[in-house]
């Protein structure tokens, strides 16, 4: 394991819903590591700094370059949890060689900052983590593909409930997210489609056993199976509306459903269901993901710190180690 930075951590939107919640584990998982919150309203990022303690506060402005930081200020990563249109962050973290996680972007519209990072592969490690929860799906995924010889099919539902949308930035990544593209990235018949007419939706049956109207939606998870299984049929379906906590009466919860079928180690056909929840909504389980993805990058936990390059989740975290850190913040697994 690597030693603490001197450095602090700056969490772009970490005054905000989920930024916040990140920090707090952050800091419950690395007590000694220092904490920049970076955000537009500097009263409120000062207010959770003074919250986790060991953290100070910026003023973020991502339309400049050097990010309204005053000069000679140093950090160690930086994280950005709102969307960065101008790609000002993943400039000044190439500029200063310091690792950069991202959680806000479609997998429409990453064209940009791969374009940057090739051009510039030894600037610095950069973790492209915008996957459903920031990795609560295509980790897993990964993890159970392992029972399979051959990998046929990944068909992921996802449940979003509509009180569950957390702050003004998340509402504005669901907006973009649903609306920028026409069509959702598929991969049928071993061929990548854009999701028109009936290929958009597919109605699946979330963890409570209420079937549900879902739509296709293409987070990095798609690309991410499609690289590292044989499967030629993949895709993630979206549903918002209730979640099966509400369903039950409760608070609304975050639910995933993973469905995997191929070819089994002993030869015959297999197929598997297997069901994720977490009591409290999305929030938690996207806070852990930033949370393990950062302590990656600057060699916290799960291997020495990361070299420049592109990275995605699965090709620096383990997944049975995100299972398990997952299940410690009340997530629950279900094989049905």
């Amino acid at each position: 394991m690597a030693a603490i930075p001197q450095d602090p951590v700056l969490i772009i939107g970490g005054s905000g819903v989920v930024g916040s919640l990140a920090a707090r584990m952050l800091r419950q998982a690395q007590p000694e590591l220092p904490i920049t919150i970076g955000g537009r309203d500097l009263a409120k990022a000062k207010a959770v700094a003074r919250g986790i303690g060991k953290a100070d506060a910026a003023a973020i402005d991502l339309d400049r370059a050097d990010l309204g930081l005053p000069e000679g200020r140093r950090h160690s990563a930086i994280v950005v949890f709102v969307k960065d249109a101008g790609l000002n962050a993943l400039h000044y973290a190439q500029a200063h060689g310091i690792p950069h996680l991202s959680v806000s972007s479609g997998v429409f519209e990453v064209g940009p900052e791969m374009a940057l990072q090739v051009h510039k592969p030894q600037a610095a490690p950069v973790l492209m983590a915008s996957h459903w929860l920031a990795g609560v799906a295509v980790l897993p995924a990964l993890h159970h593909a392992r029972d399979f010889a051959r990998v046929d099919a990944i068909r992921i539902g996802v449940v979003l409930d509509e009180q569950d949308m957390g702050g003004p930035a998340a509402y504005a990544d669901y907006e973009r997210l649903t609306t920028a593209a026409p069509h959702a990235l598929i991969l049928k018949d071993g061929k990548w489609n854009w999701a028109k007419g009936e290929d958009g939706a597919r109605r699946f049956v979330n963890v409570d056993g209420t079937e549900l109207p879902g739509q296709a939606y293409s987070p990095l998870d798609v690309i991410s199976l499609a690289a590292a299984t044989s499967a030629r049929d993949i895709r993630v379906d979206l549903h918002y509306g209730i979640s099966a906590g509400r369903q039950q009466g409760g608070a609304f919860s975050s639910d995933l459903v993973i469905e995997i079928a191929g070819e089994g180690r002993d030869g015959k056909p297999l197929s598997q269901r297997h069901e994720i929840s977490h009591p409290q909504g999305q929030a938690p389980i996207t806070a852990l993901g930033v949370t393990v993805g950062t302590e990656r990058l600057l060699g916290l936990a799960g291997g020495p710190p990361v070299q420049p390059g592109l990275y995605l989740p699965e090709t620096l975290i383990e997944p049975a180690y995100f299972i398990a850190r997952l299940e410690g913040i009340g997530t629950t697994f279900r094989r049905a």
